[in-house]
């Protein structure tokens, strides 16, 4: 018996020398502890010895299964680490590579990416863009406009004047870029200006500061037909394809004739109502939405650029303006203009 004992022993110490993996491990340790192992019945059976090998039996399998079991720790720590450090090497990571998904990294503001769109727009009709100063002067923003000193329709855009230049000014629309457009080049010309402008205005409507975009177009034989054709494409383009334009008469110093432009409500449909027979909140039951201001370009305004070949017998065109801020209200159901400017992340994340 105490021959078996130490046989079973020295097969253990040898395989557990050998094991590779955890798995094999566990099946060694059922094989030579477990409650099946020979080693285990051998000494449920030591009560069944005479009593002069009892003690001898039961010393020989007490130190064996203590010398097994100190094996199986010392086989299972140098597996863990080993598993552990081939672990490591396939799931090694670059540290100073950026985490997955990378953190966001903002998007352009809303009004910006309206401005965008209807760039894209009119880059497509043929347009370019151009830019112009916010600083101005009265003679563009004015006078050269047909808004001559004392015209009535200066006080409607009463702006921001340097106290100690009077004739400069915080520009009150996009529209000084008509003349200076045209100083640069003889017609035909085909050209829209995005940028801020400013007036002394602020309720959920108007801001002291916001942003327009205005379109010119100059060359022989433009009517008011091709107005209304290029409006309605820039509406459908910006609110839908089934949308329709609306002319309307008015007045603007710079144009004659000077027309509102109404867009059909994308909403109701142009219908005026919604479902259930109830008024449509955003056209307010009309079935369409002023858009913006337009007309046939004054021939006192070509006057001023005469000498750049904008001959008012020879060539004509037509003029349009937009705020930006409108145009992203409407499309985006945003409430209140002043929402724009607030730097609440809570609302410009909206629109990411």
């Amino acid at each position: 018996m105490l021959d078996r004992i130490e046989e079973i022993r020295n097969e253990a110490e040898t395989a557990l020398g050998k094991v590779g993996a955890s798995a094999e491990l566990e099946e060694l340790r059922i094989r030579y502890l477990g409650r099946k192992a020979e080693l285990t019945t051998i000494l449920r059976g030591i009560a069944d010895l005479p009593p002069a090998e009892r003690g001898a039996v039961g010393g020989a399998g007490n130190k064996a299964r203590k010398e097994l079991e100190a094996l199986l720790e010392e086989a299972a720590a140098r597996l863990d680490a080993s598993e552990l450090d081939a672990k490591l090497l396939a799931d090694r990571v670059d540290v100073t590579l950026p985490g997955a998904p990378r953190p966001p990294v903002g998007h352009p503001h809303l009004i910006a990416r309206t401005t965008r769109l209807i760039e894209d727009v009119m880059v497509g009709l043929g347009y370019t863009v151009a830019e112009g100063p916010e600083i101005e002067h009265d003679y563009y923003n004015f006078t050269a406009l047909n808004h001559p000193e004392g015209h009535p329709a200066r006080m409607l855009q009463d702006t921001f004047y340097v106290q100690s230049h009077p004739e400069v000014l915080l520009r009150t629309h996009t529209s000084p870029m008509q003349v200076r457009a045209m100083e640069t080049q003889p017609p035909p010309i085909f050209v829209i200006v995005p940028g801020k402008v400013y007036r002394r205005d602020s309720d959920a409507t108007h801001s002291p500061m916001f942003h327009q975009i205005e379109g010119l177009a100059i060359a022989e034989g433009i009517t008011l037909a091709d107005l209304q054709g290029t409006l309605l494409h820039l509406c459908r383009s910006v609110f839908g394809e089934e949308r329709e334009v609306r002319l309307r008469p008015h007045f603007f110093p710079f144009t004659e004739p000077s027309v509102e432009v109404d867009v059909s409500c994308f909403q109701c449909g142009g219908s005026g109502t919604l479902a259930g027979g109830k008024r449509c909140n955003l056209c307010k039951g009309q079935g369409w939405i002023e858009i913006l201001g337009a007309g046939m370009v004054d021939p006192n305004v070509l006057g001023f650029v005469e000498q750049h070949g904008y001959d008012p017998e020879r060539v004509q065109g037509f003029a349009f303006g937009l705020g930006v801020e409108r145009v992203a209200m409407l499309r985006h159901g945003v409430p209140d203009l002043r929402r724009f400017f607030d730097n609440d992340v809570r609302m410009v994340g909206q629109f990411s």
